[in-house]
């Protein structure tokens, strides 16, 4: 049985135009009650408008560097670590973040090479199929999407003039959203709520049954199938691509031909970039360079869409991870996976194995059991 965790870091995120942070001021107080003590980065929470002294008040103790913050028994951070903290990897860490290690293998490398154990809030599981930890960020980045889409859209933005909501005589925008999960059924609500012409396309029929009663018709729902999609893309201004796989890549779903198809200067937001993407032509981009064109085509692909909402983000964010933070700090990772089958599926790597099924099946490497490999 692992031992409990007394110290957990919170460093500053380095990932570009990264301004979330992992923990909130209120998340601090809650750990503090069980006696774990939380050391904050200094300035980590600047970008979401959370200061030092707030995280002071809270009894966090700021700590200078980010090495420092390494340095803990647990770091928690909201995006997987960059090249330059691969250096703070170390057998006898516990890191708590999103992983994505499916889309970013050297990552896997790192964490493999240094014998961290790993949870990913991307796998974290519930019976039911439900994923916790995704859910608040996929939120946020569905709402986001049709707000970029719109701005991209505009004629100096380099898209195709479109407003989205159309004027009184002039058809509105066309959007076609892949996928009815988390971040495809908020998408397709906001640009609903943008009055654009909405479209949304799942293999769930369940799924696209409740949308239907949810919204009476506004969203138009059509069964995915490659000439349903094949004609929606042709006819759309913007595309959101929104299809999840569990720990794993997202799946292609739109060709390079099918965008070669679009109209000229149309939109793609993927938000499944992060991910792989979802759009065969979709590479990830950054806040600061968030689109680039091909087949005359504007695409949008930031890897960490949320961040441009630091703020309701982190409170987000927070709220959904804290139980699972304390859980694993309280118990230790081990007692924390046996008692809680939810957490085990998060546990992405330990001793240099990797423990998730589908993340070993994309690497093409073979995997451990979680409680297995935790108890050794």
């Amino acid at each position: 049985m692992s031992a409990a965790i007394r110290t957990v870091g919170v460093p500053r995120e380095v990932k570009t135009a990264e301004h979330r942070v992992a923990m909130t001021p209120d998340g601090v107080r809650e750990l503090e009650r069980y006696g774990i003590q939380v050391h904050v980065e200094a300035g980590a929470g600047e970008g979401a408008s959370i200061s030092d002294a707030d995280y002071v008040a809270a009894g966090a103790d700021i700590v200078p560097t980010a090495a420092d913050a390494w340095a803990q028994q647990m770091v928690v951070k909201v995006k997987e670590p960059k090249e330059d903290e691969f250096a703070f990897l170390r057998k006898d860490l516990t890191l708590f973040t999103y992983l994505h290690l499916a889309a970013y293998p050297e990552v896997a490398k790192a964490l493999i090479g240094a014998g961290t154990t790993a949870l990913a809030y991307e796998t974290v599981q519930l019976d039911n199929g439900a994923l916790p930890l995704l859910a608040p960020m996929s939120e946020v980045a569905g709402r986001l999407a049709p707000q970029q889409g719109a701005h991209f859209l505009e004629r100096h933005k380099g898209g195709r003039g479109v407003l989205m909501g159309g004027a009184p005589g002039v058809r509105p925008a066309r959007v076609v959203v892949l996928g009815a999960g988390n971040v495809g059924w908020n998408a397709a609500w906001i640009a609903a709520g943008m009055e654009a012409e909405v479209v949304l396309i799942d293999k769930n029929l369940d799924r696209l049954r409740w949308v239907d009663q949810i919204h009476r018709g506004r969203i138009m729902t059509l069964a995915s199938n490659r000439g349903v999609i094949e004609r929606s893309v042709a006819e759309a201004d913007l595309v959101i691509g929104a299809v999840l796989v569990a720990g794993g890549r997202a799946p292609v779903v739109v060709s390079e031909e099918m965008v070669r198809a679009m109209k000229p200067r149309a939109v793609i937001v993927d938000v499944a970039v992060d991910q792989g993407g979802c759009i065969e032509t979709i590479r990830e981009t950054t806040h600061d360079d968030p689109v680039y064109e091909h087949h005359g085509v504007i695409h949008y692909a930031v890897g960490n869409m949320p961040g441009a909402v630091p703020h309701t983000s982190t409170y987000a964010l927070t709220n959904a991870t804290l139980p699972y933070i304390q859980d694993v700090a309280l118990h230790g990772p081990a007692e924390a996976a046996r008692r809680d089958p939810a957490v085990a599926l998060g546990v992405n790597t330990v001793g240099g194995a990797v423990t998730s099924e589908p993340v070993a099946e994309f690497l093409g490497i073979g995997h451990v059991d979680p409680l297995v490999a935790l108890a050794g």
